[in-house]
């Protein structure tokens, strides 16, 4: 199937409750392991990069690789970039092939966010693509981006008023949520959800979804986090899985790359699946 644009995505996902999972993929093989599990669970999924692997591989090769793995995919999938508080990656990508975008301002007061929001909507829509917006700052340093302070909530009136102005197609609320491994069980502002999606009518999406319980996901999303952010679980299952083989390659003093890329899939396609599974859109593609 070819890309599908996110709006549709998490429409229909709106519509049904049910979360679409947005993994931040690292390479070919963690890209192609994702798209594996949501071909055998016949889920939507969304492929998000970070700014920093995007300047890792660079625009135009990150995108070929995901053309070439994304041709033969049976099912919808969206090229998302998380968190960029950068216009001019966001010009690129945008211009690149990438369909959705973070545009992440959340520094910046609310009405400049506001105004370049409003500016980077309209250039996403200048080529079909789509935008997520927010404006405060998720807790928690992921792919180089974010701060360990907590970010000043703003009211549900100002956050409406910028979701309705903007015209974004997402909003990320801040709820309690952190990038990264929560250090304790965390207590999140479950009701700011259900108040944002009634009275927009956009859907929400949810980051810092790793080490979160399975009944607080089923919950937010039940409220209208039809998109759900899974990047932590992603790297570890990615290292863990390295680690525990290449130990195990040592102590057998026998060093074979492609059991080890072999290894790392499995782990990948088994934490994507049972998250996707978790979030209720098995069976969901269309």
């Amino acid at each position: 199937m070819p890309v599908v644009p996110m709006k549709e995505m998490l429409q229909r996902a709106l519509a049904d409750r049910y979360g679409v999972a947005a993994f931040n993929v690292l390479n070919d093989l963690s890209t192609e392991a994702v798209l594996a599990a949501a071909t055998e669970e016949n889920a939507p999924v969304i492929l998000q990069t970070s700014v920093k692997t995007v300047r890792q591989y660079g625009r135009d090769q990150l995108f070929g690789i995901f053309s070439a793995l994304v041709r033969d995919v049976p099912v919808p999938v969206t090229l998302h970039l998380d968190h960029c508080p950068d216009r001019a990656v966001i010009s690129d990508c945008l211009a690149g092939g990438w369909n959705s975008v973070l545009f992440d301002a959340h520094e910046l007061d609310v009405a400049e966010n506001l105004r370049q929001t409003q500016e980077v909507v309209a250039e996403a829509r200048r080529v079909g693509a789509h935008v997520e917006g927010e404006i405060e700052g998720i807790q928690g340093v992921e792919d180089d981006v974010g701060s360990d302070e907590a970010s000043v909530l703003q009211s549900l009136e100002v956050a409406v008023d910028f979701i309705e102005r903007t015209e974004v197609d997402c909003f990320a609320p801040a709820i309690g949520n952190a990038h990264g491994q929560y250090k304790g069980t965390p207590t999140l502002d479950h009701q700011r959800v259900s108040d944002l999606v009634e009275a927009t009518g956009v859907p929400m999406a949810l980051h810092g979804g790793t080490g979160l319980s399975d009944e607080q996901f089923t919950d937010l999303i039940a409220r209208g986090c039809a998109k759900v952010n899974i990047s932590t679980a992603l790297k570890e299952a990615f290292m863990r899985s390295g680690l525990e083989h290449l130990e195990e390659a040592r102590a057998r003093d026998k060093w074979d790359p492609p059991t080890l890329f072999r290894h790392q899939r499995a782990a990948v396609v088994d934490m994507a699946r049972r998250h996707i599974r978790l979030f209720g859109s098995s069976g969901r593609a269309w």
